[in-house]
């Protein structure tokens, strides 16, 4: 398969030795790589499906050489694509054949543990479970846990606003990060927020997460911790249908009841999971929930009961509750491997990423199985079901013609969906190439063109992760001048940090 990208610039491959010397003296020993064998690795991301070569790759270690790497790409019109871990699932990290891939994953150092502030410094490379780990001894831990911790870095998650399991009730990305170091095209150091709540002025720092690594590179990110609950225990709920486990997710919610997490499986997830996890999950219901209630012990309590039965008002077949604190890690083991667990019943997969109403479950559940049987594909469903956000898994392989244009057909045609019935084209994995075509569905010209006056006020060039998330791209004068230039920022009397 192949994704339309910004055309190369030939004068740029001509130079690409002098480059490559260039960007050495800068970042000597290892840090640059040239060789077509060893950039192999960075072709893609986590959405294998589109693949590309970059010109060249570098591995800076301190935030001056990102600087100065930027600088002197700003200076000589060379593009570049920051990457952290590869885990992105957009496409975000898809490297351009006549462009500098920037990968931070020698970033990766945990600055400062501040328990007073309950704040943890970091660089971007450090892993987003590596935070929890640094932290559990004193009771504390980092929110926002994706399916990919273990791996993820936090700059992809701030780049992408990750979410995960636990978001419903904790947040997501933007909303545990109180502080970053940014370093702008133009290689100018911006220090956005702190350790305090709620800096001044605009909101500058909510902009860039989830800015897609299109407004600059992170190089250092302040995020909150908090104290692990009391309690915690979490709830098994068997379905003898979708539209059933869905009803019941809107049903808890309705109730004033918010769980600190509440996913969801389709059949055909939940055997893949069972199989590669033995978390215990009952193999005859056609959907899964799992529902977990964290805070003082008599309030966890209590909304078991609540939650049982809401469940059985919602015809649930199984209802199991976690009496250990392993077995409470055991029901979320297997949600987590859920797409490593689809890996192994087929050859490729489109992991899907939109976001609808609550109440929309079921409608669009029903509406995915007509889809599944019109492209001959199977999917499979797990959700992040108590904020509305899906994660279809269409498997397909790429080997049988046409396979890939269907799967890819049918992707689109969901995240269309999502749209129509009220909800977003994406809730955490981001635009990058995998919705960038898409975006004219929920966005007018209008909305589009004011978006990328954002980016042209960090980036008037367009150089930093061109061809992702927007459609069709301007150049910044046809779109109006406003840009981060002679050490000022861009609004009026926002002080620099």
């Amino acid at each position: 398969m192949s994704v339309r990208m910004p055309e190369a610039d030939s004068a740029v491959l001509a130079r690409r030795d002098g480059i490559v010397a260039a960007l050495r003296s800068i970042v000597p020993g290892e840090g640059v790589i040239a060789s077509e064998c060893e950039m192999r690795p960075f072709e893609s991301d986590g959405l294998t499906a589109y693949r590309q070569l970059p010109m060249v790759v570098v591995l800076p270690e301190t935030t001056k050489q990102v600087s100065q790497v930027l600088a002197y790409c700003h200076g000589e019109g060379i593009k570049v694509v920051p990457r952290g871990a590869g885990t992105s699932l957009s496409g975000g990290a898809l490297p351009l054949e006549d462009g500098v891939l920037l990968g931070m994953a020698k970033f990766n150092r945990i600055k400062d543990v501040d328990f007073v502030n309950r704040v943890v410094v970091v660089e971007p490379g450090v892993t987003n479970l590596a935070v929890t780990n640094a932290v559990a001894h004193a009771g504390f831990y980092y929110a926002p846990d994706p399916s990919s911790q273990i791996a993820c870095t936090i700059g992809g998650n701030v780049a992408e606003n990750s979410g995960g399991v636990h978001c419903l009730k904790y947040g997501m990305t933007t909303n545990n990060v109180l502080g970053c170091e940014l370093v702008l095209m133009n290689g100018e150091v911006l220090r956005l927020g702190g350790k305090h709540f709620d800096a001044e002025g605009y909101d500058l720092l909510g902009l860039i997460n989830g800015s897609e690594g299109l407004l600059g590179v992170v190089t250092e990110v302040t995020v909150r911790i908090l104290q692990k609950a009391e309690c915690a225990r979490a709830v098994l709920v068997g379905f003898p249908s979708s539209e059933d486990a869905g009803a019941c997710v809107s049903a808890i919610i309705g109730a004033g009841i918010i769980p600190g997490g509440m996913e969801m499986m389709d059949k055909p997830a939940v055997h893949a999971v069972e199989e590669f996890v033995h978390a215990g999950y009952p193999l005859d219901a056609e959907a899964l929930l799992i529902v977990e209630v964290d805070g003082p012990r008599a309030e966890v309590d209590h909304l078991i009961e609540r939650i049982e039965k809401i469940a059985k008002e919602c015809r649930s077949m199984t209802c199991r509750v976690s009496t250990s604190e392993e077995e409470r890690l055991l029901f979320w083991a297997g949600r987590k491997a859920a797409f490593p667990a689809i890996g192994r019943i087929s050859p490729d997969y489109f992991c899907m990423d939109g976001t609808i109403p609550r109440a929309k479950l079921p409608q669009v559940l029903a509406e995915m199985k007509k889809m599944s049987a019109k492209y001959g594909l199977r999917v499979a469903n797990v959700f992040h079901a108590g904020d509305g956000n899906l994660h279809p898994l269409i498997l397909y392989d790429s080997n049988i013609a046409g396979e890939a244009d269907r799967a890819e057909a049918f992707g689109a045609e969901i995240l269309t969906l999502c749209v129509a019935v009220g909800g977003v084209l994406t809730g955490e994995h981001g635009v990058g190439v995998e919705k960038r075509d898409l975006m004219p569905v929920m966005f007018s010209e209008i909305d589009l063109n004011a978006q990328q006056r954002v980016k042209c006020a960090f980036d008037e060039k367009g150089l930093l992760n061109p061809g992702k998330v927007f459609p069709v791209l301007h150049r910044c004068a046809e779109l109006g001048r406003m840009h981060i230039s002679g050490g000022k920022l861009p609004f009026p009397d926002i002080p620099r940090f």
